[in-house]
């Protein structure tokens, strides 16, 4: 995956207040989404821009990945919001909202580059039906794409869905977009949870995620990011229980045998993947931390 990292915590911070921007950089979060669309008011947007470029400036994210949701396109606020972030240089990727096909993806990269951001990796938010439908396309369109995001709680609406504690309304697309983001080596980050006060349903929405195969969750407090974190970590006995994977594997390969037995289980060349890609991620957090102290 070429743009691997950790990805547990995507925490969206509106730009229209800069204590909120200023706050991010302090809170365990991997990924800070520095807001300019859905949440903020178009009387708003010149000055969250504005916040947004400060920010950039001035706050030291440390470990964290800085990205920045601009407007739709075809809004009049796109190019603006592309070419004061590329102008910095200081932001990881640029969240696009909305992407409905592989045209769209290839037009707002044109766009960025325009903007002076022709290196920049970008995400691709996957919020309505043709999203899902075409996240295959979308996911393979370029690869400058490092992650795939989910506005759950704008297809949920699209859908004519309810909310549901078990998310059913939601399983066929989170599971076709993770599909489409495995085909290309993408990463794949789940919607939000707008019930604040429900931290029993997020919980379980983390593990769910998790255990189809999504990399974290976006969110909208920091009330939420111990759980986001927790369940997306790896626990000791599966880091333990990889890395004895991989060196039994390793040992077998040596000695001529394409498997091994570990534990009662069957060990081939694709569990040896899993397994790696397991310790990579944990190393990967535990390089954050480093950083962070």
């Amino acid at each position: 995956m070429k743009y691997f990292r950790p990805r547990r915590s995507m925490l969206y911070s509106p730009a229209n207040n800069l204590r909120f921007l200023e706050k991010a950089a302090e809170l365990p979060t991997d990924c800070v989404v520095m807001d300019l669309e859905e949440t903020i008011v178009p009387e708003a947007k010149d000055l969250a821009r504005a916040n947004v470029i400060k920010a950039l400036q001035n706050y030291d994210y440390a470990h964290r990945e800085v990205i920045v949701r601009v407007n739709r396109l075809g809004s009049p606020w796109l190019d603006p919001d592309l070419r004061a972030v590329a102008r910095t240089g200081r932001a990881h990727a640029i969240l696009f909202p909305r992407i409905e096909s592989r045209q769209e993806v290839v037009d707002c990269l044109a766009a960025l580059d325009r903007a002076g951001g022709d290196r920049m990796p970008v995400m691709a938010m996957i919020e309505t039906p043709f999203g899902v439908l075409r996240s295959e396309a979308i996911a393979g369109a370029s690869d400058r794409i490092a992650c795939l995001v989910m506005g759950t709680a704008d297809l949920t609406n699209h859908l004519h869905a309810r909310p549901h504690p078990e998310r059913l309304p939601l399983l066929m697309s989170l599971s076709l977009v993770i599909l489409a983001a495995r085909a290309h080596g993408r990463s794949v980050v789940d919607g939000i949870q707008s019930n604040l006060k429900d931290m029993h349903t997020f919980e379980y929405s983390c593990r769910l995620g998790r255990d189809m195969g999504l990399d974290g969750k976006t969110l909208v407090h920091p009330d939420q990011l111990v759980y986001c974190n927790e369940a997306y970590t790896p626990k000791p006995a599966e880091i333990a229980q990889a890395k004895e994977v991989i060196r039994a594997f390793e040992k077998a390969t040596g000695e001529g045998r394409g498997n091994v037995v570990v534990n009662g289980r069957l060990i081939e060349q694709m569990h040896v993947v899993a397994a790696r890609r397991i310790v990579a991620l944990d190393e990967a957090i535990r390089a954050m931390h480093v950083a962070e102290a």
